[in-house]
């Protein structure tokens, strides 16, 4: 795969370095894990779900962390000692895994559930008011007070 080299436009531009390193980690994606496979929907215009196929996990295995814009999927299968059997064919992964996902800005994670073997995260885009788009109310028949104030000067 081709590398791209993104340090002309860490020269050129101020506050885009995490954007960057987002850049870097998908454009180095030879070591992404496959396990567990997962699905990210859409489930309304600002929610998603994000489901992982944890099969023979339970809730007391899996830990889920948010820490900034980063989502952490852990899970540890814990040694059980009371059950004894030979397993002739193991084919259900039991191994321990770590799974990270990078979320948007203003992505909150709302909840978890554990169903039939699929671990279901829902998150929803909150988008608080200071930052949605507002109109601007366009006074006609007035002059602005800052406009007033540079005509009664030049004059």
């Amino acid at each position: 795969m081709r590398q791209f080299d993104l340090a002309p436009l860490y020269r050129s531009t101020v506050g885009f370095d995490r954007l960057f390193s987002a850049l870097d980690q998908f454009v180095s994606a030879d070591a992404v894990p496959s396990y567990p496979p997962y699905n990210i929907e859409r489930t309304g215009e600002n929610a998603y779900r994000i489901t992982v196929a944890v099969a023979g996990f339970t809730e007391a295995d899996l830990s889920i962390e948010v820490k900034e814009n980063a989502l952490t999927l852990k899970g540890e299968r814990k040694a059980d000692t009371a059950r004894r059997v030979e397993v002739l064919h193991q084919g259900i992964a039991a191994r321990g895994f770590e799974r990270r996902f990078q979320l948007a800005d203003y992505v909150q994670v709302t909840g978890a559930a554990l169903e039939n073997g699929l671990l279901h995260i829902d998150l929803v885009r909150e988008i608080p008011e200071a930052k949605k788009p507002r109109q601007i109310q366009i006074a006609t028949g007035r002059k602005p007070e800052a406009i007033e104030g540079e005509v009664q000067q030049a004059a």
